[in-house]
């Protein structure tokens, strides 16, 4: 069933006394959160359901949270960023094991538990604890799960209830997608969430996808001095991003010792005690002690029985929603990762106050064109805006500008020598077309060039401004000197 075509907010002023809340929010990751707490701020009653043990989501518990905290355990331990000052022999711990890796994450997780913990409550929003699934479309049922045995022996059975709500906002997220054919035993063979698991750091690794999270991944690894193999059945990886920008990852990534195979279809993995053998469709064989597949994710909507609500997933298990974040059903909503790309924490967390503003006829003003993407694989890649091949392909005339790391005084100081910032101009309004970084603080540098893109600027400002000595954003002033001299030039020869 698609979604409603017509777009006509409840302007409703009145509290709904038909209902137990105003907003019942399933999940409680970065969509739910601030779909929750957007609610509450507007005087909404509100719940969020969420499994015991999973508060913040998977973002919190499995995902985001971990997988960025392990890879700054990762560069500090290894002495990684160092070493272009130090030698590539430097690390701060020569013997890293994954108990030394997991301290900081598990530290990080609580506390970011805390944190959210805390902010519902400040906001009265109610924190209902199991799994949700529909009654009907107003109706959801939490089921609690077993608090252990009981003196018979039997296990007692978890707390049950049945809430109502006006509107409804499902932010279920996702869970690694695993092929059929593949039989995970969570030692040897591995998925994402797996992999936080694992009793110690292997000497070898075969990552089967090169997306995003498998890069990442298969980095933090190389870093650690696993030798890494990534097997993909696509000719290139990250082909959303520059194209100058991933080859200059995939010549550090090579550099690390991680071979790649482009091209290539995993037919089978053996396991044994000694460890795994991957065989490719093209019959070459690979030896690893884990293989970590990486084939996307799968929408958390099985236990949901969305179908009593009136809802159908994809095979994906994801929803359809409409540029408002609303479902088929007029008064439930999807955000988040549940509903597919971008799939971002970032993008999910507006994406959650975006869809309880609607809900509630509030006026709400989107940035998403302008949104950063950031990949935090090692070394970091981060953009906004367009890409040159997009612009190719669309015929839109742009002039290049670069600044690279080694050419700033920063640069030297933490030894970074191979980041780049790449800025899309346009020639004709100066326009700032795309942003494109690589390197130390990719992530948190893309976002000078969002705020510019998003006021409507041009790269004449970043001529212009004042920038603190020594430091990253430099490269901006640089940058765009590089790109509007060469626009100079042409008007020049014009």
């Amino acid at each position: 069933m698609d979604p409603p075509t017509d777009v006509s907010p409840d302007l409703a002023a009145g509290p709904d006394t038909s209902h137990d809340y105003d907003l019942l929010v399933i999940g409680s990751g970065p969509g739910g959160q601030k779909a929750a707490i957007a609610a509450a701020k507007l005087g909404k009653r509100v719940a969020v359901v969420e499994r015991r043990g999973m508060i913040g989501g998977v973002c919190t518990q499995t995902g985001t949270i971990p997988s960025k905290t392990l890879r700054e355990a990762v560069l500090y331990l290894t002495g990684y960023a160092m070493r272009g000052l130090y030698g590539e022999s430097y690390r701060v711990k020569q013997d890293i094991t994954v108990q030394d890796l997991l301290a900081r994450t598990n530290f990080v997780i609580g506390r970011e538990e805390e944190v959210i913990r805390a902010q519902l409550q400040r906001n009265r929003v109610d924190l209902l604890s199991g799994a949700a699934r529909f009654v009907d479309e107003h109706t959801v049922e939490v089921v609690g799960e077993p608090r252990g045995e009981r003196s018979d022996g039997k296990r007692s059975r978890g707390e049950h209830r049945t809430v109502t709500a006006a509107k409804i906002v499902v932010a279920t997220g996702t869970r690694p997608a695993r092929p059929p054919q593949v039989e995970f035993d969570d030692r040897r063979v591995v998925d994402s969430d797996g992999i936080l698991a694992m009793e110690q750091i292997p000497a070898s690794m075969v990552v089967v996808g090169a997306g995003v999270i498998g890069i990442e991944y298969a980095s933090m690894f190389a870093a650690l001095g696993t030798r890494v193999t990534v097997v993909e059945r696509r000719p290139q990886m990250l082909d959303f991003c520059d194209a100058e920008v991933i080859e200059s990852l995939k010549f550090h990534l090579r550099d690390l010792a991680v071979t790649f195979r482009f091209g290539e279809e995993v037919s089978g993995v053996s396991v044994s005690e000694r460890g795994t053998v991957t065989t490719l469709a093209s019959g070459k064989k690979i030896p690893a002690e884990t293989v970590m597949y990486s084939a996307g994710r799968q929408g958390v909507t099985d236990e949901l029985s969305v179908e009593r609500a009136g809802l159908e997933v994809d095979d994906r298990g994801r929803l359809k929603v409409d540029e408002h974040f609303r479902t088929a059903v007029p008064h439930i909503y999807a955000v988040g990762d549940v509903i597919g790309f971008p799939a971002l924490a970032a993008t999910s967390m507006e994406q959650g106050r975006q869809a309880a503003y609607h809900a509630f006829g509030e006026p709400v003003q989107s940035m998403t064109s302008v949104s950063p993407f950031g990949i935090y694989t090692i070394p970091e890649v981060s953009y906004c805006g367009a890409t040159e091949a997009e612009l190719t392909e669309q015929a839109v005339p742009y002039e290049v500008g670069i600044s690279r790391y080694r050419e700033l005084a920063r640069g030297q100081i933490v030894g970074d020598d191979y980041g780049m910032l790449k800025l899309l101009v346009s020639p004709d309004t100066h326009a700032l077309l795309g942003v494109h970084v690589f390197g130390t603080s990719a992530t948190e540098l893309i976002h000078i060039g969002q705020a510019i893109m998003g006021c409507g600027g041009t790269v004449d400002y970043l001529v212009d401004a004042v920038l603190n000595f020594p430091t990253l954003s430099e490269a901006y002033k640089v940058a765009a000197l590089d790109a509007t001299n060469k626009i100079r030039a042409l008007e020049q020869f014009a």
